[in-house]
């Protein structure tokens, strides 16, 4: 069982950039990726996802923000989040589904802890 670890969280001003990254503990090659987030008293949202293949969607509210990558040869997934906004508080977690296709990405059975994003304005 593919098990990951989220880091890259902190504190920083709107306007501001972070870069997430969950290791995943084994080849996740076949693997959708994701990035999910909840903010306090919210429900958990998808941020952004990439599939085996290497493509990706976002949700509507990050998109030209945030993107999302993953290196196959070291198994790390990547969120790079930019022109950070206070709306953008929440906890980051990353997740993964074995699939080869999209269609088989949700649900997501494999989460890792999240680690804390909080922009001030």
């Amino acid at each position: 069982q593919v098990q990951l670890v989220a880091s890259g969280g902190g504190s920083v001003q709107a306007g501001g950039s972070l870069k997430l990254t969950c290791v995943a503990s084994a080849d996740t090659g076949a693997y959708c990726m994701a990035w999910f987030r909840q903010a306090p008293e919210k429900k958990r949202e998808g941020v952004a996802v990439i599939d085996s293949a290497g493509n990706t969607l976002y949700a509507d509210s990050v998109k030209g923000r945030f993107t999302i990558s993953k290196d196959n040869a070291t198994n790390i997934l990547y969120l790079q989040l930019n022109s950070l906004k206070p709306e953008d508080t929440a906890m980051y977690y990353c997740a993964a589904e074995r699939s080869l296709t999209y269609a088989g990405c949700s649900p997501m059975s494999i989460w890792g802890k999240g680690t804390p994003v909080t922009i001030s304005s």
